[in-house]
C-alpha cells in the first residue's frame, strides 16, 4: 500500500451546535503559516505530532506532542511548522464568557481571567482537548461539555490568574485607541496612515509606533485581522463570501480568500459550509 503523502495538508474548522460559544479546529499544516493575528476569545491547543512554532510577544514557543498552548484574548501571535513534516493539532477556541463563567463557578478568580503560561507539558490536559473534539464529532454533547469544563478548570487551577488592569499610560496610547476606533468605523474605505495621523493631530511615525506598542501589530496588519473577524461574523450569519468580501473592504472574493485562509486556516467557503453542516446535523460527523 502506498504511503500517505507526507506533504498533504488538511483542516476542519467548525462549531458544535450544542456548544455555540466554542470553535474547534483539527488540522495538519506543513507549508501553511499563520500571519500575526489575535482572537477575541481564548486558544487551547495541543500538538499530536510534529512541532508548531508559535510566535508570541515574549518569543517563540516550540510546541510538540503532549504540550498545551494557551493564548489569552487579543494576544497577537503567529504560527508555522517547526519541523519539515509540519504539525498536526487539535485546538479549542472558547469564548471569553465560557472561560470566565467556569472561573467564577469553580475558582476564586473573578472578572477577566488570564493564563500565566503560554505552553506547558501536560499530557493529561492535552488528552482532554482531543477528547472534547472526539465527543463533539460523535455528537455527544454531555461528554463534550463536561470534558471542556474539566480542561478549563485544570488549566485555571494550575495557570490561571487575574491579569493587572491593562490601562496603557505611554505617550500615544490615546491616539492608538482613537486610530483603532476610526479603522473599525471606516473599515470599507480606510484612510492612509498620513491622513489618519493628521486627523488625530500626530505624525505618521508616532502613530505607527504607538499603535504597534498598544496592539502588537501595525495598523494595516491589525486592519486585515479585523476585516477577517468581521467577515467571519457575516459568514456565520449566512452572507455569501463575495458579498462579505466587499462589505469588509477587500477588493473581491479572492482577496478575502487569501487573507481568510491564512488567518483562520481554512478558506471562507469551507468555513461557511461547516457552519451550515453543524446546524443541519447538530455538529456530529455523518458518513
Amino acid at each position: 500500500m502506498a504511503e500517505a503523502d507526507p506533504t498533504r495538508e488538511w483542516a476542519r474548522h467548525w462549531q458544535y451546535a450544542e456548544l455555540p460559544h466554542l470553535d474547534l479546529l483539527r488540522a495538519r499544516y506543513v507549508r501553511h503559516t499563520f500571519p500575526r493575528h489575535s482572537h477575541e476569545g481564548y486558544v487551547f491547543g495541543t500538538i499530536t505530532s510534529g512541532v508548531e512554532d508559535v510566535g508570541l510577544p515574549g518569543g517563540t514557543v516550540h510546541a510538540g506532542p503532549g504540550t498545551v498552548v494557551m493564548i489569552n484574548p487579543e494576544v497577537p501571535h503567529t504560527a508555522r511548522a517547526g519541523v519539515p513534516e509540519g504539525w498536526v493539532y487539535a485546538t479549542l477556541y472558547p469564548s471569553a464568557q465560557v472561560v470566565n463563567d467556569i472561573a467564577a463557578d469553580l475558582t476564586s478568580l473573578r472578572g477577566t481571567v488570564g493564563f500565566t503560561e503560554t505552553a506547558v507539558r501536560d499530557p493529561f490536559a492535552a488528552g482532554l482537548i482531543s477528547q472534547v473534539h472526539r465527543a463533539a464529532e460523535e455528537g455527544n454533547a454531555l461528554a463534550a461539555d463536561s470534558l471542556l469544563r474539566v480542561l478549563v478548570a485544570r488549566l485555571l487551577d494550575h495557570h490561571g490568574s487575574v491579569p493587572p488592569a491593562n490601562a496603557p499610560h505611554f505617550a500615544g496610547a490615546r491616539d492608538a485607541a482613537r486610530a483603532r476606533a476610526a479603522l473599525e468605523e471606516r473599515m470599507e474605505r480606510p484612510p492612509t496612515l498620513e491622513v489618519l495621523a493628521a486627523e488625530l493631530g500626530t505624525s505618521p511615525f508616532a502613530l505607527l509606533r504607538a499603535f504597534k506598542k498598544r496592539y502588537g501589530m501595525p495598523p494595516h496588519t491589525w486592519l486585515t485581522d479585523a476585516r477577517v473577524r468581521r467577515a467571519r461574523r457575516m459568514l456565520d450569519a449566512g452572507t455569501p463570501p463575495a458579498a462579505a468580501a466587499v462589505a469588509v473592504g477587500f477588493t473581491d472574493q479572492p482577496h478575502l480568500n487569501r487573507h481568510f485562509t491564512r488567518i483562520v486556516g481554512v478558506p471562507p467557503g469551507a468555513y461557511q459550509r461547516e457552519r451550515a453542516r453543524t446546524y443541519k446535523t447538530g455538529g456530529a460527523l455523518r458518513p
